[in-house]
């Protein structure tokens, strides 16, 4: 047991995980690619018509899973956070910075949607309740990690400041994930359940998860890519980047 511990650890240097995110970058983008047109073929041609919302239901299919992906990244982004300042890992700050763009691009891409799809179902493109506007912080929290790594030019205290707001940050999560319970909202609740209900067509639901997955992969790649950009910019004095065919090319 102790021996497979060392043999993941070691992967926290990186100089071990540059080459081993090159590999799951490209699996990961094939994947995310196959799945993501999968999905989208099912959302337009395969999923049955909402009988209360029509054809214009059908963005939700990337406006839910988008939404999911924004808090799931920002998790993920709280555990390298974690990890950093625990153990003060170099890697742990690469990570997640790798992932903040992606985030925010998926909390973007939540909100842009379901303003398009709260127009025809509720009459407007915005309402300031408890769901819209705990997922709008989240974005501005992407941003605001973005802007602070760009503003401190010492890259450990940049890494320390981004963690720590990080961490202050996540606290929104469960608002975002609880709001429609907590407060009468006019956000509609939630159709998946954590306890594994499901009040929608078994075709939607496949089709949202094939998405969710679709989207999930394509985060990984974008992050693997990102984080050995991340690499070779810390690392480029070391000898081992140096050496790289791509730095020497």
């Amino acid at each position: 047991m102790s021996s497979r511990i060392l043999n993941w650890f070691k992967f926290s240097s990186p100089a071990t995980f540059y080459p081993l995110a090159g590999r799951i970058g490209v699996w990961s983008m094939v994947i995310a690619v196959v799945l993501i047109v999968v999905g989208l073929y099912m959302s337009f041609f395969v999923a049955p018509t909402d009988y209360k919302q029509g054809e214009g239901y059908r963005i939700i299919y990337v406006h839910v899973p988008a939404a999911w992906m924004s808090m799931f990244i920002y998790l993920v982004m709280a555990f390298w956070s974690v990890l950093g300042i625990i153990y003060n890992t170099r890697l742990s700050a690469m990570m997640t910075s790798a992932l903040a763009p992606t985030g925010a691009m998926f909390a973007f891409l939540s909100l842009w949607t379901g303003a398009f799809w709260g127009k025809p179902m509720w009459g407007t493109w915005w309402v300031w309740d408890a769901r819209l506007t705990s997922a709008l912080i989240l974005f501005f929290l992407y941003l605001g990690y973005i802007a602070l790594q760009g503003a401190i030019d010492d890259t450990r205290r940049s890494d320390r400041a981004g963690a720590l707001l990080v961490l202050v940050g996540v606290v929104n999560i469960p608002i975002i994930y609880f709001s429609v319970k907590w407060w009468n909202t006019l956000h509609q609740g939630a159709t998946i359940k954590m306890s594994g209900e499901a009040s929608m067509d078994p075709v939607m639901l496949w089709t949202m998860l094939i998405m969710t997955f679709g989207f999930w992969a394509y985060a990984i790649a974008t992050a693997m890519s990102r984080v050995r950009s991340i690499i070779l910019e810390r690392e480029r004095e070391t000898t081992w980047v140096s050496e790289l065919p791509e730095v020497r090319g």
